[in-house]
Parts: C-alpha cells; structure tokens; sequence
C-alpha cells in the first residue's frame, strides 16, 4: 500500500466521536445524508487539512495546519465528513458537511493508491482560490502537523478544481505552485482598491 496515512491525534477522534453520538450535534449539521443515514457512522480516513497561506517571492510556500478531516462512513459508503480544529484547549470537533469534496476525495485517494511510490496523504487548502488539493507528501515518516512542501510532492485539485485548472490530475509541486502564485497574484491584484 503506497499511502501511509499519519495518525490523527486521538483527542480529535473523540471529539468526532462524541459529535456523531450527539443527535444534538448531527441534526444541526444541516446534512441530509447524516441525518437520513441507516446503520452506525464511523469516522474514517483520517488526514491533515494544511492551508497554504502565502508562497514567498523565492517560491516557497508557507502553510500551517488547521485542522483534521475524518470521512463518515455508514454502510459502504461515505456520507458526510467531520471536521476537527486546534484550539487553545486542544483539538476540538468544528463540524459536519458533505458535497463533493467528499467523494473527490476518495476517488484521488483511489488513484494514488495505484502509484509506486509511498506517500503521506495530506489535505492543502487554498483559500484564496477555493481550491482543495489532495497533498501526497513524499516524506512518509514526517510530523503530520509540518507543512513543507517538497518540489517532488504531488497535489492532486479536487474536484470542482479553479477554472483552467485539471481535477484529479496530478501535479509536482514545482509545477503548480508557478501557476497557484500567479493565479494568487492575479486574485490579489483584483481585489485591491484602486
């Protein structure tokens, strides 16, 4: 198996699990397939969400950990997923949600599977695009919580990808962040007061 998934940190798989064992909590989720869901929810698929914050002028990219996402399986299939955030206190469920982030998500878990080498499969939003990319971190013994980006490491955008902006196809890091910089440039230069 070339994915070798880090552990999540046991404080934010209770608190999911406390989340799903809360009607509470699953009925103000606003998620119909949580809600209409027959059978018992598991968290599953745990992996680190990273936020790429900025790229500086030489090209790296700064990023930070903001949180850990868990699929929520019932059945065979997934049907929402969990959302956990660090805060002061320690890691804490944040909320749940579906859409097709979810099942684009597995299937670019699904297609790294096929590749050869080993990798650490992360979670990199980029906020300033609306972008979520599935991280394949070719260090497999790395902290789950560093986020460096390595110019071998493969993103793979989930789907719906920015325009012009392939979903599921994966790239080198030292491919695309050229093409993330610029698009984030553009976004920026945009949206400043003239």
């Amino acid at each position: 198996m070339p994915l070798r998934a880090p552990q999540a940190p046991a404080p934010a798989l209770r608190s999911v699990l406390t989340a799903l064992s809360s009607p509470t909590a699953v009925r103000e989720a606003r998620t119909p397939a949580l809600l209409g869901a027959q059978g018992p929810a598991t968290p599953e698929l745990p992996l680190p969400v990273h936020v790429l914050d900025r790229i500086t002028a030489e090209g790296a990219a700064a990023t930070r950990l903001a949180g850990w996402r868990f699929h929520i399986r019932c059945g065979e299939r997934s049907v929402a997923a969990a959302e956990t955030m660090l805060t002061p206190d320690g890691w804490a469920f944040s909320h749940f949600f579906e859409g097709p982030y979810v099942a684009s998500t597995e299937r670019a878990l699904r297609q790294a599977e096929s590749v050869a080498q080993p990798y650490q499969p992360r979670l990199l939003s980029v906020p300033e695009l609306y972008m979520l990319t599935l991280w394949l971190h070719g260090d497999c013994s790395a902290d789950a919580a560093s986020g460096h980006l390595a110019a071998a490491d493969l993103l793979v955008p989930l789907a719906p990808a920015p325009p012009g902006i392939a979903a599921h196809r994966p790239h080198r890091v030292a491919e695309l962040l050229p093409v993330l910089t610029d698009r984030m440039t553009r976004t920026r230069l945009l949206g400043s007061p003239a």
